[in-house]
């Protein structure tokens, strides 16, 4: 018989947040909640798998009747082996497969004809064909109504346990771009820079992560976005690294320029300006803050500089567990004018990416950190400096 996988939480953390879901799912006057995300079935119940590529959620009710999830057969085993998700109903693949009338036979049997029932359908588990069955069954039967923020809103702010993931996870990052470094030189691929990352990570325990690294030298590392291909670094080169450490799903990210052969006056002007604009975002992360703050400490300084035109128009994003195929878990991201109240327990990944289409030239650095009750704290033990291969 197969060994349960052991869950990263005890037991009486998931059923507080349960508890927590429940209580927000009375204030809106919903008697369930059909949970589509996977990070919202890994957070609630402890499941890990990858079922949510194709039709799979799970009916949690106001009440204390058991949450039944809904899913493939090759999920079945996981899912027990996981989880605390004890009702488990399968959906068969075959030209007739129909899972979102098998998601309304579940809400019928529970009595939900007539109910106001939530849905997350912002989500990369929940397709748009999908959605669009899911609305096309209940119509007339279920009042769905738009509830992807609850479970998400609960996940913005991480327990202490949770925490001390993501500083394991931090801990994996860094052993990532102190590999990058040692493996670049003249004429070695930028893809061999990329297995060395992962390298570190997985021999440090962590698991693959949900997306990345980005790993891109010389013309492409103004790019905010992996690309395919691998390039051989030059003489002199520079490569921006963009990459999640991640630790039973939870990801701590760091951005770092790593340069070989001689460094121009320009880059080191540009080091310094991304540097010192990023330590004072770091200090805007205190509590009651609202988060916007944090933006228009970016756009201010990067604006007086000249950057105007090629800085981006957000600089960073909530972090957690997230799975493929992003490590950013948003909402919120962070951006001028966001109103959201900084709270201690939350994770974010501010980053300064300069991206100079105009002189092909590029700088960037980010950090994780965490909102406490008085100082940030940066999850990175690495220096800000410009890291030399």
């Amino acid at each position: 018989m197969a060994t349960p996988a052991v869950r990263p939480f005890a037991d009486a953390e998931y059923g507080a947040r349960v508890a927590a879901a429940r209580r927000e799912m009375a204030v809106r006057g919903l008697d369930a909640l059909i949970v589509f995300a996977q990070e919202s079935l890994y957070y609630l119940f402890g499941y890990d798998g990858g079922g949510y590529v194709f039709f799979q959620c799970a009916v949690l009710h106001a009440d204390d009747r058991p949450t039944t999830l809904l899913c493939r057969r090759p999920d079945v085993a996981q899912a027990r082996d996981t989880s605390l998700l004890d009702d488990i109903k399968v959906w068969l693949n075959a030209e007739d497969a129909d899972p979102a009338q098998d998601l309304l036979g579940i809400l019928t049997e529970y009595d939900l004809a007539g109910c106001r029932v939530g849905i997350e359908t912002d989500s990369h588990s929940l397709t748009g064909f999908n959605c669009r069955a899911v609305y096309g069954v209940a119509e007339g039967i279920v009042d769905l109504i738009e509830a992807s923020d609850i479970v998400r809103g609960l996940r913005v702010v991480k327990s202490p346990a949770e925490l001390d993931l993501m500083r394991r996870a931090a801990r994996l990052a860094d052993a990532a771009v102190t590999a990058i470094a040692e493996t670049a030189g003249p004429g070695v691929l930028d893809s061999a820079l990329t297995a060395a990352a992962m390298k570190a990570m997985l021999e440090g325990g962590g698991d693959m992560p949900p997306a990345g690294p980005l790993v891109n030298s010389g013309s492409r590392a103004v790019y905010g976005r992996g690309v395919g291909g691998a390039r051989g670094l030059s003489e002199s080169d520079l490569i921006m690294v963009e990459l999640a450490g991640t630790y039973r799903r939870y990801n701590a990210c760091i951005e770092r320029c790593v340069t070989v052969g001689p460094v121009s006056d320009i880059q080191r002007e540009m080091h310094a300006l991304v540097r010192d604009t990023l330590e004072e975002m770091l200090e805007a992360f205190r509590p009651g803050a609202p988060l916007g703050r944090v933006d228009e400490i970016h756009r201010a300084r990067l604006d007086a500089a000249g950057y105007g035109e090629v800085r981006y128009a957000a600089c960073g994003y909530s972090l957690g567990a997230t799975y493929r195929p992003s490590w950013m878990d948003v909402p919120p991201m962070i951006y001028a004018g966001n109103p959201l109240e900084l709270r201690p327990g939350m994770v974010f990944f501010p980053h300064v990416m300069l991206g100079d289409t105009r002189r092909g030239l590029a700088m960037g650095l980010g950090e994780t950190v965490v909102v406490t009750d008085g100082a940030p704290e940066v999850l990175s033990g690495l220096s800000r400096d410009l890291v030399r291969a």
